[in-house]
C-alpha cells in the first residue's frame, strides 16, 4: 500500500487519511508531495494523480486506488482488525454522521482558520459564521461524550474514525487559539497527545516548505 500525502503543516485531509493508516497496522509506504509548487505541479500531471482530479490524499492498494479521507478510513476499516466505528449500533450511527457532517461541512472554519500545526496565531476574531460552526462542533462533541463507553478520552470512548476527522480541526483550534470549555479542552487535549497525533506534528517540523498563504501571522 502507499499513501501520497500533502505537506504535513497544511494538509487536513492527508492528516486523516495518515492516521486511519496509522491505526490499522497495515503495513504502507508514504510519499509527502509538496503542494503548490512545480514538483506539486508536475505530480499532479502524472498518472499517480489522476484518479483524484490531482488532490491528496490517494491511497494505491495494488491496482486499486482510493483517493478521499473518508473512503480511506472505510477501507482500512476493511482491512484490518482494528475497530474504526463504535460497536453499538446507535453510536456507530451517531459517529458516522459527525464524520460525514465534518467530511462535507464547516466552510467557515476551513476557509478563515486554514490548518498550520506549526503556528500561533496571536488576536484571531472569530467570525460570526466561525461561532455557529465552532458552536456546532461543541455541540456534536457533547453529545458523543455523552454517549461514550468505558473510561477512554475519546468522543466515544476508544480512538476511533470520528476522532481522526476532527483532530485537523482541533489543532486549528490551538493554532487560533479558540477558547474552548472544559470537557471540550480536555477532549482536545487527548487528541493532541495520541502518539500519532503526536508524530504527525512533529514531522510537520521538520518539513522545509512553506506556503505563504496559509502563514497568515507570524508568532
Amino acid at each position: 500500500m502507499k499513501l501520497i500525502i500533502g505537506n504535513r503543516a497544511y494538509s487536513s485531509w492527508s492528516m486523516r487519511a495518515w492516521l486511519a493508516l496509522k491505526a490499522s497496522g497495515l503495513d504502507f509506504e508514504e510519499l509527502v508531495v509538496p503542494m503548490f509548487n512545480e514538483e506539486w505541479e508536475k505530480a499532479r500531471a502524472g498518472n499517480e494523480f489522476q484518479a483524484s482530479g490531482g488532490k491528496v490524499p490517494i491511497l494505491w492498494d495494488g491496482d486499486t486506488i482510493i483517493w478521499d479521507s473518508l473512503a480511506i478510513i472505510e477501507t482500512c476499516a476493511e482491512r484490518s482488525d482494528y475497530r474504526f466505528w463504535p460497536e453499538d449500533p446507535e453510536r456507530r450511527g451517531m459517529a458516522r454522521s459527525m464524520a460525514a457532517e465534518m467530511h462535507a461541512g464547516f466552510p467557515a472554519i476551513r476557509r478563515e482558520m486554514p490548518m498550520n500545526v506549526r503556528k500561533r496565531v496571536k488576536d484571531h476574531i472569530l467570525s460570526p459564521d466561525e461561532i455557529e460552526e465552532v458552536n456546532r462542533l461543541l455541540n456534536l462533541w457533547a453529545q458523543a461524550r455523552a454517549r461514550r463507553t468505558g473510561d477512554g478520552d475519546y468522543l466515544f470512548g476508544d480512538w476511533s474514525a470520528v476522532d481522526m476527522m476532527f483532530a485537523p480541526v482541533i489543532t486549528r483550534f490551538i493554532t487560533y487559539k479558540v477558547p474552548l470549555p472544559p470537557f471540550a479542552a480536555q477532549y482536545a487535549s487527548a487528541v493532541l497527545h495520541h502518539a500519532h497525533v503526536v508524530e504527525w506534528i512533529e514531522l510537520a517540523q521538520e518539513e522545509p516548505w512553506e506556503i505563504t498563504a496559509y502563514e497568515p501571522e507570524k508568532p
